[in-house]
């Protein structure tokens, strides 16, 4: 798409705008393993804003803007959770924790139930245990 889908289409990544203002105004705190950036305000909220007083914090995607690539411990981050940056701030994983997998709505492979219009359209046949409700029953 090039250099005019970076200034008019926020979905593709970063616009030129939010990546200026990120290197102007904002201080870089990490990245994670997807790579995606994440940055804070170097001043905090202005009197009078409802948010006074609070840094403003974002993250720069590194493909497409999809907010379940971000990592649980950069979501607490981004949500003021806790202030240092998450590394410091985790448990040591589990042996029972999986890995993350992405968000498959709207893909080939979102998951697709027996009967769905996308497998077929075949749904299983009545087996006849269900019995109908009546209100003069």
């Amino acid at each position: 798409m090039g250099i005019l889908g970076k200034i008019f289409t926020w979905w593709n990544g970063a616009t030129v705008s939010t990546a200026f203002n990120s290197a102007m105004t904002g201080e870089q705190v990490g990245t994670d393993v997807f790579g995606n950036t994440y940055y804070r305000a170097r001043k905090p909220y202005p009197a009078g804003h409802p948010f006074a007083g609070r840094e403003r914090r974002w993250v720069i995607y590194a493909g497409a803007n999809d907010a379940s690539n971000v990592p649980a411990e950069w979501h607490g981050w981004l949500h003021g959770s806790f202030d240092s940056a998450p590394e410091s701030n985790l448990p040591p994983p589990r042996i029972w924790e999986t890995g993350y997998t992405p968000n498959a709505t709207g893909t080939a492979s979102a998951y697709r139930p027996a009967g769905a219009l996308e497998k077929g359209g075949r749904r299983a046949a009545a087996t006849g245990d269900y019995e109908a409700w009546s209100p003069d029953a």
